[in-house]
C-alpha cells in the first residue's frame, strides 16, 4: 500500500509535532511517523514530570553551535511568548521557577495532550510503532519512505528524530544517517548536559561527600554557571555541572567555587574574634554541610583552634572552599545525557526554513541539528522554534 501526503515528518517529539501543527494549519496534508509506542516521550519525562517547556530568557546566546548565528532566525520568529500563548489557549496552568524556567503546574502530559489536540484539529495523521526501512528521493521530486506498515510518498520530508541521548527511550543516530545519505555534513556528536565522572583515586578522596549538594559557580575557560552542585558516587552532577559539561572536553579541568555568594574568610575572621576556641571545622560547619566542612579542613591541612590560626591559614581554608580545580575523567555518556551536542551541520541548512540547501524538500529540525541549548527549557524552545520554521515552509 502506498500513501501520499504533502509532508512526511519522521519523529513525533516536540519539534516534529510543532512542525506538523504549523504545516497542517497551512492546509498541508501531514503524516507523522515514530517507532515509539507514544508521542512526546522526552516531553513526558522532562522537568521531573512537569515539563520545563520554555525559558523566558531564550536567545541565541543560550545555545552552542558551530555557527552561533544560525538559531537567530527561528528563535526570533517563534518566541517563548508564542508558546506560552498556546499553553494558555489550552488553559494549562504553569509557573516560573528560577532563572526564567517555565513549568506545568500539574503534568508534562498536559503539553503532550495540547500538541495532540492541535494536530488533530488540522487533520495530521500519526503512525506510531512504525519502523523506517528506507528513505529515497523520487526522480520527479519528493521522497519515498518505506515503513513497516506502508510506503509513503511525500513532497517534503522532515527529520525530527532527535539525537543519541537516552538510548533506552529509543534514541538513535537515524537523522545523521539520512543527512549523510543525502550528502550533508555532520558536526561531531557528543553527550551534553551530562554528569561528569572522576577517576577512582579522586572518587575515593571525595567519597564522604556523596549526596551533598551546595550552591557553586563552575567554570571552564570564560564560561561559568552559578547553580547547584551535587557530589555523587560517580563524580559531579547538579545543574551547574550539567551546564558546564556542554563546554568541557576530555582532558580539561573545571574550576569549582562553592558557596560563591558567601564571604568565607570574613565569616572565619568574625568567628575567630567572637569565639577563637572553636575549631575551624565547627566554624565552617555553621555555613557549610558538616561533611563538607570536615573535608575542607582536611584538604587545607589545618589543625587547632581558630585563635591559633594566622590570616594565611584562614585564606587556605577559604581557598579549599572556593578555589578548586578538578579534572573529570569523562562523562556518564548518552545514557544519562539530556541532549546531544553537534549534529547536522548548519552550513548545509537554510536558517529561515531549516531546509537542506542542496536537497529541495528535505528538512532537519530539533535536536538532530547542531544547535544545543543550556539546561532550563532552552532545548524545548529550539524544538518549538525550529519546528515552527519548517512548518512555515514545507
Amino acid at each position: 500500500m502506498t500513501e501520499k501526503c504533502n509532508v512526511l515528518i519522521l519523529g513525533a517529539g516536540a519539534a516534529g509535532m510543532m512542525c506538523a501543527i504549523r504545516a497542517g494549519q497551512r492546509g498541508r496534508s501531514v503524516i507523522i511517523v515514530d517507532h515509539a509506542k507514544a508521542p512526546g516521550e522526552k516531553i513526558r519525562i522532562s522537568g521531573g514530570g512537569r515539563c520545563n517547556f520554555t525559558n523566558i530568557h531564550a536567545s541565541p546566546k543560550n545555545y552552542l553551535s558551530s555557527n552561533p548565528h544560525f538559531a537567530k532566525s527561528a528563535l526570533a520568529r517563534y518566541t517563548p511568548r508564542d508558546f506560552v500563548a498556546l499553553v494558555e489557549k489550552h488553559r494549562i496552568p504553569w509557573h516560573e521557577k528560577t532563572l526564567g524556567q517555565l513549568f506545568c503546574d500539574d503534568s508534562a502530559k498536559d503539553i503532550i495532550r495540547m500538541l495532540l489536540a492541535e494536530m488533530q484539529a488540522v487533520g495530521v495523521k500519526m503512525r506510531l510503532q512504525t519502523e523506517i526501512a528506507s528513505v529515497e528521493a523520487i526522480a520527479t521530486g519528493g521522497f519515498r519512505v518505506a515503513t513497516s506498515s506502508s510506503i509513503i510518498e511525500a513532497d517534503s520530508l522532515v527529520l525530527a528524530t532527535g539525537g543519541k541521548s537516552i538510548p533506552k527511550m529509543g534514541a538513535t543516530g537515524f537523522a545523521y544517517r539520512i543527512a549523510e545519505q543525502f550528502g550533508l555534513g555532520i558536526i561531531e556528536t557528543r553527550p551534553g548536559l551530562v554528569p561528569l565522572t572522576l577517576e577512582p583515586t579522586q572518587l575515593e578522596k571525595l567519597s564522604a561527600l556523596s549526596g551533598i549538594a551546595v550552591p557553586a559557580e563552575i567554570s571552564h575557560g570564560k564560561t561559568s554557571f552559578n547553580e547547584a552542585l551535587l557530589f555523587t558516587h560517580r563524580g559531579l552532577s547538579g545543574p551547574s555541572v550539567l551546564q558546564i559539561s556542554s563546554y568541557w572536553r576530555e582532558g580539561d579541568e573545571v574550576r569549582l567555587k562553592m558557596e560563591p555568594d558567601l564571604d568565607i574568610i570574613g565569616h572565619l575572621k568574625a568567628a575567630k574574634k567572637t569565639n577563637g576556641r572553636q575549631s575551624a571545622q565547627t566554624a565552617l560547619g555553621a555555613i557549610l554541610p558538616k561533611r563538607l566542612a570536615q573535608h575542607v579542613v582536611e584538604r587545607a591541612g589545618v589543625t587547632g583552634n581558630l585563635a591559633d590560626m594566622s590570616d594565611k591559614g584562614l585564606a587556605a581554608l577559604t581557598a579549599a572552599v572556593q578555589e578548586w580545580s578538578i579534572k573529570p575523567s569523562g562523562s556518564e555518556g548518552y545514557r544519562t545525557a539530556e541532549v546531544t551536542l553537534g549534529g547536522v551541520d548548519t552550513t548545509c541548512l537554510d536558517s529561515k526554513s531549516m531546509q537542506a540547501k542542496t536537497v529541495p524538500g528535505l528538512y532537519f529540525i530539533g535536536e538532530c541539528v547542531d544547535v544545543t541549548g543550556w539546561l532550563g527549557g532552552y532545548n524545548f524552545q529550539w524544538a518549538w522554534a525550529s519546528g515552527h520554521a519548517a512548518g512555515e515552509s514545507v
